[in-house]
């Protein structure tokens, strides 16, 4: 009995510790290194070591110049403000976009969902690249959406709110940099959706019918907030990546969008400057983790006070 409790306790550890693991090497070890590079100072070639050994003396060298110029240069500043609302934008209508269409999946028939779901998930058959520039050239000069646009006179009222800079000028505008980028993550929020609301129990939407609820009360009563995990999971998976998007904003934005990835390729390529850039990515990651973290941590202690 104990060498099977002794087993059962081993395979458990090893059930946890893998992906603990796997997080470990493709994670925290990555961005121990691009810490280590924030910190170091930038010579001929690549930057130099922080730990050096000299007379038999070890030393350490951190150099914090990269982190005081960023709080200083408000290039910084509005780029990840830039950012973080392009995501958060982003986000917000991929869910008002997915939530519907992952809802009528999950009461689909059970025949059509498999269809359905291969439907949303088609696109990641072909290169993410190629289904870039297809924007490009469906929102250029006499491009298909462009032309259906001018013909319905739907670019005067764009260019009024500003998202794009005159009447038929739709490419590098922030309209074709949301376009680009709802279009490419709009399935990673739809499936999670869909994996949370297929697995609702629609006896409780009867049981509100019952007892008077309308159809729409009893979405808002009883499916919304059983989504929630979905919800939260589709946003993350869409906001995160969003953040730090280099080839959209590249393609589709302009060469005025500012965005951190952009900023992270001027800085090792054109600038030549690894700390700076590290300095950046680091940044970056610590204004989604931290935020996240702090969210998980209080959604976990409300989970347990309602138990």
């Amino acid at each position: 009995m104990k060498s099977l409790v002794a087993w059962i306790a081993r395979g458990r550890t090893a059930v946890i510790g893998v992906p603990y693991l796997w997080l470990i090497v493709f994670f925290l070890v990555p961005f121990l290194v691009v810490l280590k590079i924030s910190f170091s100072e930038m010579g001929p070639v690549s930057v130099n070591d922080i730990v050096t050994v000299k007379d038999g003396v070890l030393q350490i060298t951190l150099r914090g110049t990269s982190y005081a110029f960023i709080t200083q240069d408000d290039l910084y500043y509005k780029t990840y403000r830039s950012s973080l609302w392009y995501a958060a934008v982003t986000t917000f209508w991929c869910l008002l976009i997915g939530y519907p269409f992952a809802y009528f999946m999950a009461r689909a028939k059970a025949t059509v969902q498999p269809t359905l779901l291969m439907l949303v998930m088609l696109p990641f058959w072909t290169s993410f690249l190629l289904r870039v520039y297809a924007w490009k050239g469906l929102l250029g000069e006499q491009g298909l959406i462009a032309d259906m646009l001018i013909a319905s006179h739907i670019d005067l009222p764009l260019a009024a709110l500003g998202l794009i800079p005159s009447p038929g000028k739709f490419m590098n505008t922030p309209l074709s940099l949301m376009v680009g980028m709802v279009y490419t993550y709009l399935p990673f929020m739809i499936l999670p959706l869909y994996s949370n609301l297929s697995k609702m129990d629609l006896r409780l939407l009867e049981a509100a019918a019952d007892l008077g609820a309308t159809p729409l009360v009893g979405f808002w009563k009883i499916t919304v907030p059983m989504s929630k995990a979905g919800i939260i999971a589709g946003s993350m998976l869409v906001f995160i990546p969003c953040t730090g998007e280099y080839v959209i904003p590249e393609v589709l934005g302009g060469p005025e969008t500012l965005m951190i990835g952009r900023v992270l390729s001027d800085e090792f390529f054109s600038n030549n400057d690894w700390p700076m850039a590290a300095t950046v990515a680091v940044v970056m990651v610590l204004l989604i983790v931290v935020p996240l973290a702090i969210f998980n941590r209080y959604q976990a202690e409300a989970q347990e006070a309602a138990r």
